[in-house]
Parts: structure tokens; C-alpha cells; sequence
């Protein structure tokens, strides 16, 4: 049994398809069948149950893929070990982010990580809050850019941010009147604009909500939050926007109120608890810590 063929097995059972799988693992897909039906011979039982629709995992196979994935993660920490111990400054980072959230935040941290450890590749995951935390949990990110709450128990992980969330509401809206922070109580009848379900911010404007003794009303859902306001902005409901994310002048914005409450969101860094994090993925948060702290002044 060799590594590769461990991560045959994996990369198989990600796709469900001996094409793309044998696409992403740059091989040809006879060769990958091969290995396959090689590997299947040596262990005595099968992995996959293959028909023509469909490649699904036998029982066996859900034993060897869970398996074979803490062996190549162990097998990759222990090759970052040993290049820091041997003093590397060479290596390769891979940051899982939000893509909305990176686009603020990461404009920031990149130039000044890439200007102290030039030699150090920075590849960019931008998945949702649900596929982040999966792919971090599983290794494949290093580190990821998250929003509590996390909902996977094996992640650890370290605050870098809180910001306050404000209201956003239609340019007409009744409530730009006001002189005094909105209470949230008042919002109970109104449409709310959401993200789409695995994102976290859904998750912070159901809680905020539910609260206070409501459920939101969510009439129309985006997987981005720079719809979300596009769509308030057009007078189709409202929406919690965190202060960063919030637009600044433009024709078309939506406007921002105070809460009286004044809830926040925490912004994190979340690698798996137990995880050998090398002197890259070190530096990579200090270098976030330091250059929010310039940022917030």
C-alpha cells in the first residue's frame, strides 16, 4: 500500500466519479482504475460499489477513506515539522476564508505577510462558513477565517476581531426617522433579507432575533451580503450588516442604523484542535493580529 494510492481513494470518494477524480489527481482514468482494482486485491475487500450512475462507498470504504486522511494529515505536519526544524523559510499556507469577509480583511494581512516571508505561498480557499469549517476540521486548510458561533467541536480557535452589527433599512424606510438606536423587539414584522443557510451571519441574525422573542421573517436569501444590501438598498426588507462590510457614499446604498442593544460578531481564526501549526500559519496570525490592531487605530 503506498500514500498515493491513500489519496486515490480519497480524492474517488470526494468526486463519487473515476473522471473528475482521475482530472484532479492529473492521471488517466484507466490508471486510476487500476490502482484502484490493485489496491482493492491487496486489502481482500472493496471500497466502492460501482455501477453506471453512481461510485459510492462500501462500509469498508468509510473506514479507509476517515483512515487514510488522518494518515496523509499526519504525514503532511510531519513534513512542516521537519522543514521548521531544519530552519525552511520556504513552505506553502493555505487560508480558508469567507468571501466577503477576506475581501476586506485579507487586503490587508496579504501585503504585509508576503513583505516579511516572501518565500512563503499563500493559496486561498473562499468556501462557506459549513465547507470552511469542514475542510478545516478534515486539513484541508491550515488555517481558516471564520465568525462565531463554530459548530464543529474539533476546531480551536483565536478572536482577531469584534465588530459591532448595525441595521440596515431602505433609504425610505420609516425608521431613518428615528434619532435614538433601534431596539430589535421592533423589527418583528418586518421582511428581513438574509443569507443563505450554512453561512454564520445567517445563523447571528436568527439569534439576534429569537432573542429577543421572534423569528425573522427572511423573504428573500443571497449567498452574498453585498446582494443582501442591494436588495434592502431596493426597499425589499431589512437586514443586520456588520460594520465592516457596511458601503460607504454611492447612489446606491441602503441606510445604517444603531442598535440599542450594540450586538457584535467575532471574527476568528480556526485551525483543528491538536493540529502541528508551523511557523507560517504562526507568523500568518500574528502578522492578522498586528495588522488589525494598525487598522483599528
Amino acid at each position: 500500500m503506498e500514500l498515493r494510492q491513500l489519496n486515490y481513494v480519497i480524492q474517488i470518494a470526494n468526486e463519487k466519479n473515476f473522471s473528475r477524480a482521475a482530472d484532479k489527481l492529473h492521471i488517466a482514468q484507466p490508471s486510476l482504475s487500476q490502482q484502484l482494482s490493485k489496491l482493492e486485491q491487496e486489502l481482500g475487500v472493496l471500497l466502492f460499489r460501482r455501477t453506471t450512475n453512481s461510485v459510492e462507498l462500501t462500509q469498508a470504504g468509510k473506514v479507509f477513506v476517515e483512515k487514510s486522511q488522518t494518515i496523509l494529515d499526519t504525514v503532511e505536519q510531519l513534513k512542516q515539522e521537519m522543514d521548521d526544524m531544519a530552519q525552511m523559510r520556504r513552505g506553502r499556507l493555505v487560508v480558508g476564508t469567507l468571501p466577503i469577509t477576506g475581501s476586506h480583511v485579507l487586503p490587508l494581512v496579504l501585503p504585509a505577510f508576503g513583505a516579511q516571508y516572501p518565500q512563503i505561498e499563500v493559496v486561498l480557499v473562499e468556501e462557506t462558513t459549513a465547507k470552511l469549517e469542514q475542510l478545516t476540521a478534515s486539513g484541508g486548510t491550515d488555517l481558516s477565517l471564520l465568525s462565531l458561533p463554530l459548530i464543529d467541536s474539533s476546531l480551536t480557535y483565536e478572536p482577531y476581531l469584534e465588530e459591532e452589527i448595525w441595521l440596515a433599512v431602505p433609504p425610505q424606510h420609516k425608521l431613518v426617522s428615528r434619532q435614538e438606536p433601534i431596539e430589535i423587539s421592533e423589527l418583528s414584522a418586518e421582511p428581513f433579507i438574509g443569507l443563505k443557510r450554512g453561512q454564520g451571519f445567517r445563523q447571528i441574525t436568527v439569534e439576534l432575533c429569537e432573542a429577543v422573542g421572534f423569528t425573522p421573517q427572511i423573504v428573500f436569501e443571497s449567498s452574498n451580503i453585498e446582494t443582501v444590501q442591494s436588495l434592502v438598498a431596493g426597499g425589499m426588507g431589512i437586514a443586520f450588516v456588520p460594520r465592516m462590510l457596511t458601503r460607504t457614499g454611492g447612489d446606491f446604498a441602503p441606510v445604517y442604523l444603531k442598535l440599542k442593544s450594540r450586538p457584535t460578531r467575532t471574527l476568528v481564526v480556526a485551525s483543528r484542535k491538536g493540529r502541528y501549526l508551523s511557523k507560517a500559519a504562526q507568523a500568518f496570525i500574528t502578522t492578522l493580529n498586528e495588522t488589525i490592531r494598525v487598522y483599528r487605530g
